[in-house]
């Protein structure tokens, strides 16, 4: 393996599948994300859940709310980290703008996808996504239980 794979591999830590499920996805951005060290060991040891998370744009910046990683087990309580705590996503200032007008006019929301190491660094995939109706999720089930079904009878045959 050459040096250029090696610094391109991704691994990913966390992967909000239910995000997939309740939401229709319409565009999706990378970013950085602002840590703390015991959240950086946290993450690389796969101790992260982005099921409950979202973002926020405040004062022309993108915040992640409710993204949950775990104190780091090997460092003591008082040097730790909470484990929901609001951090800052990093962004270009043009993307956060583009985002912003779409935010604000369209209704849509921002959701963390997945979170990998990428060359050492923690990024995060942001979604802009809106919310999925019942009778698009159940449509969506039959679609995913049809294909099953297809795929298990070409399996047989």
């Amino acid at each position: 393996m050459s040096e250029k794979e090696k610094s391109d591999s991704i691994k990913i830590v966390a992967d909000n599948r239910q995000a997939r499920f309740l939401y229709e996805i319409l565009e999706t951005y990378e970013a950085g994300i602002e840590l703390l060290g015991t959240e950086v060991k946290s993450i690389r040891a796969g101790k992260a859940n982005l099921r409950d998370g979202y973002g926020l744009l405040r004062q022309g910046q993108i915040w992640l709310l409710n993204a949950h990683i775990s104190p780091h087990t090997a460092t003591g309580a008082y040097f730790n980290h909470e484990p929901t705590r609001t951090r800052r996503m990093l962004m270009h200032k043009a993307e956060i703008r583009k985002l912003t007008g779409k935010v604000e006019q369209q209704g849509l929301t921002l959701v963390p996808l997945k979170m990998y190491l990428k060359r050492g660094k923690v990024k995060v995939t942001m979604a802009l996504v809106k919310g999925k109706k019942l009778h698009d999720k159940r449509e969506d089930l039959k679609k995913r239980d049809d294909k099953r079904d297809i795929d298990r009878a070409m399996k047989r045959g």
